[in-house]
C-alpha cells in the first residue's frame, strides 16, 4: 500500500513522530476543547479550569508554530519544487493539516492580548469555541486524507517492487539460477550419476 506524506510523516521514526506531530498536538487541543465546554456551561471565569483553558490555548497555539513552520520547509516546500505530490490525496492531508493549526495559532495570539483586546470574556470564548471546532474539521479532514491510498487516483510509486505483502521474500541471485539449469543438464545427460535408490552411507 502506498502512503501520503502526512501518514509517512507518522510512520517514521516510531515513536517519535507520532508523539510529536499527533499526540501532543491532540492532547493540548482536546484539553482545550474540553475545559472550553465546561466554561461555557458554568461560566466561570476562574479558578484551575480557567488557567488551564488558557494554558493550553497557549500551548497549543506556540507548538503549532513550530509545526507549521517545519512541515513547510522540510515538506511542503521541497515536494512542491521537485514535483513529488503523490497525488489531490495527498496535497489535501498536508494542507489541510497545517490550516488546522492556524485556529489554534489564533488562540494564542487572544490570550497574548494581541488580537480581539475589545471583547468582553463571553466573546473572547466564543472564538476559542469557533477556532476548536474549526481545528477539528480540518485535522479529522487531514486524517481521513492521510491514511487513504494515493493510488486510487493513479499513484505509482517509484519503486515498482515495492509490495506491501510479503516482506519475508528471499531474493535469488539470477546466477544460482543458471549453475542449478547446468547441473540439472549434466544430470539429463548422463555426465552426472542419478542415484535413483536413494542415498547410500
Amino acid at each position: 500500500m502506498n502512503m501520503t506524506h502526512y501518514m509517512e510523516l507518522l510512520a517514521v521514526n516510531q515513536p517519535w513522530n507520532l508523539i510529536i506531530f499527533m499526540a501532543i498536538p491532540i492532547i493540548l487541543a482536546e484539553t482545550l476543547a474540553i475545559t472550553e465546554l465546561y466554561l461555557l456551561f458554568t461560566r466561570k471565569f476562574d479558578g484551575a479550569v480557567y488557567y488551564l483553558n488558557r494554558f493550553s490555548g497557549i500551548a497549543v497555539g506556540v507548538y503549532f508554530v513550530g509545526i507549521i513552520y517545519y512541515i513547510v520547509t522540510n515538506a511542503i516546500i521541497p515536494i512542491t519544487q521537485a514535483g513529488e505530490w503523490r497525488t489531490v490525496i495527498d496535497v489535501i492531508a498536508v494542507s489541510t493539516y497545517v490550516i488546522a493549526g492556524l485556529p489554534l495559532i489564533w488562540i494564542a495570539l487572544q490570550e497574548f492580548g494581541l488580537v480581539n483586546r475589545a471583547l468582553d470574556q463571553m466573546g473572547k470564548l466564543k472564538i476559542h469555541a469557533i477556532c476548536v471546532a474549526l481545528f477539528l474539521v480540518f485535522g479529522h479532514i487531514a486524517m481521513i486524507a492521510g491514511m487513504l491510498d494515493p493510488s486510487i487516483l493513479g499513484y505509482k510509486s517509484a519503486n515498482p517492487h515495492q509490495m506491501g505483502g510479503n516482506s519475508d521474500h528471499e531474493f535469488c541471485h539470477p546466477d544460482g539460477h543458471g549453475d542449478m539449469m547446468k547441473q540439472h543438464q549434466k544430470m539429463i545427460d548422463g555426465q552426472m550419476p542419478m542415484n535413483n535408490k536413494g542415498h547410500n552411507h
